[in-house]
């Protein structure tokens, strides 16, 4: 069982929050993640200005 990341730099854009975290080997990765209910949408990045457009540009399916 992996154990649970600690968010730093965390914004919001929307419904969609964007956090810089290390992963399981060092290395840091940007998370982008819808918190409207039943939505799902979650990725990974190397890169934080990535995870900030896809966290702009996400609409989520479910209304």
């Amino acid at each position: 069982m992996a154990a649970q990341s600690r968010f730093r730099r965390v914004t919001r854009f929307g419904p969609v929050q964007v956090g810089t975290h290390n992963d399981g080997r060092g290395r840091e990765k940007h998370t982008a993640a819808c918190t409207a209910p039943r939505c799902g949408f979650s990725v990974d990045y190397d890169y934080r200005s990535a995870a900030e457009l896809a966290a702009r540009t996400h609409r989520c399916p479910v209304r």
